[in-house]
């Protein structure tokens, strides 16, 4: 299933790429993060409890920087596996100037999920993809000119 949005900056490109390149940032934008571990410049792993329904679906997620053209666009991999389920995703943002002193950021995810959760069908299962995948894609974050973000935290 694929989901995708745009979100417009009060910041410089250059500025937002930084933050939105930022392993730690990018651990805090993840809905239910447990641990995050970074492992290079390229690659993380995450423990994420991802809430589904009436339950939570615990799930550790591998991912990979496979696409990068500073300051402008960023593609990662995905891939997830729990109890009843795995998931394969491509997600990737493209950064424009808006103005001079504001970035828009356009976003997309693919979203595949396999296993018995996975077979609960795509009706069922695309608000809540999608509500995960918007709200990581949209976290609320501060920008100043030294690219940091005081909501963002490191877990791990």
């Amino acid at each position: 299933m694929k989901v995708s949005g745009e979100r417009t900056f009060a910041a410089a490109r250059e500025v937002v790429w930084k933050v939105l390149n930022d392993p730690t940032a990018m651990a805090a934008t993840i809905p239910g993060v447990e641990s995050f571990d970074v492992q290079d410049d390229s690659r993380w792993k995450a423990n994420v409890k991802i809430p589904l329904g009436l339950g939570t679906l615990g799930m550790t997620l591998n991912m990979e920087k496979v696409e990068q053209r500073e300051p402008e666009l960023a593609r990662l991999a995905i891939k997830g596996e729990g109890v009843g389920a795995m998931l394969n995703m491509t997600t990737a943002f493209r950064l424009n100037e808006d103005g001079g002193a504001a970035t828009k950021m356009d976003w997309e995810a693919d979203v595949h999920l396999a296993g018995p959760v996975g077979s609960m069908g795509q009706r069922v299962l695309q608000p809540i993809v999608s509500r995960s995948v918007s709200r990581a894609s949209t976290a609320e974050v501060t920008v100043d000119d030294r690219a940091s973000i005081p909501c963002f935290r490191h877990h791990g």
